[in-house]
C-alpha cells in the first residue's frame, strides 16, 4: 500500500504515551506540593528516583502547574460568585428596608399634616425639593412646624408670621 502514498506524505511511527505508575505520580505530587517550581538539580534527582527522563519530569511539572492554576481560578471564581450573590441579596434587602422606611416617613408626614395643617407660602414649595438639613441645638421642645418642615425636606425656618 506504500505505492498509494504521495511523495509529500512521510510515514512516521506514532509515539505511544508512556503512562506514569501510581507510585511515580504519588511521588511527583508530594514533591509538587512541597515546591511548585523545579530546580535543575532536583529534576535530575527526581528523574533518577522515578526511572524517567528529566524532560518527562519537567513536562509533568509544567502540566501540573497549568492544572493547578486552572483549579485555583475556578475556586476563586466560585468564591467571588458566592460573594456577589450575598451582596446582591443584601442590596435587595436594603432596598426593601428603604421602601419600608419611606412608607413610615410618609405616614408620619400625613399624621403631622392631620394634627397641624399648614398652608405653605408659594416660595416654600421649591424648598421642599431640597436636601433635608435639620439640626436643633439647645432646644427644649421642638415645634410641630419645624418638625414638619424638616420632614418635608425644607430648610428649618419658622413658618409662623
Amino acid at each position: 500500500m506504500a505505492f498509494l502514498q504521495s511523495p509529500n506524505q512521510k510515514q512516521t511511527p506514532k509515539r505511544l504515551k508512556k503512562r506514569l505508575t501510581e507510585d511515580q505520580v504519588r511521588l511527583l505530587e508530594s514533591h509538587f506540593n512541597y515546591e511548585m517550581k523545579l530546580e535543575p538539580d532536583r529534576k535530575i534527582q527526581l528523574a533518577r528516583e522515578l526511572g524517567l527522563q528529566p524532560r518527562q519530569v519537567a513536562i509533568w511539572y509544567q502540566n501540573k502547574r497549568a492544572r493547578w492554576k486552572n483549579q485555583t481560578l475556578e475556586l476563586d471564581y466560585k468564591a467571588l460568585q458566592l460573594r456577589l450573590d450575598s451582596v446582591a441579596a443584601e442590596k435587595r434587602r436594603l432596598e426593601r428596608e428603604v421602601g419600608r422606611l419611606r412608607g413610615e416617613l410618609q405616614k408620619a408626614q400625613d399624621i403631622i399634616i392631620q394634627f397641624n395643617p399648614i398652608h405653605l407660602p408659594p416660595s416654600m414649595n421649591q424648598s421642599l425639593q431640597e436636601e433635608v438639613t435639620c439640626t436643633w441645638e439647645n432646644v427644649g421642645q421642638l415645634q410641630v412646624d419645624d418638625l414638619f418642615a424638616c420632614l418635608m425636606g425644607a430648610k428649618v425656618q419658622k413658618l409662623q408670621n
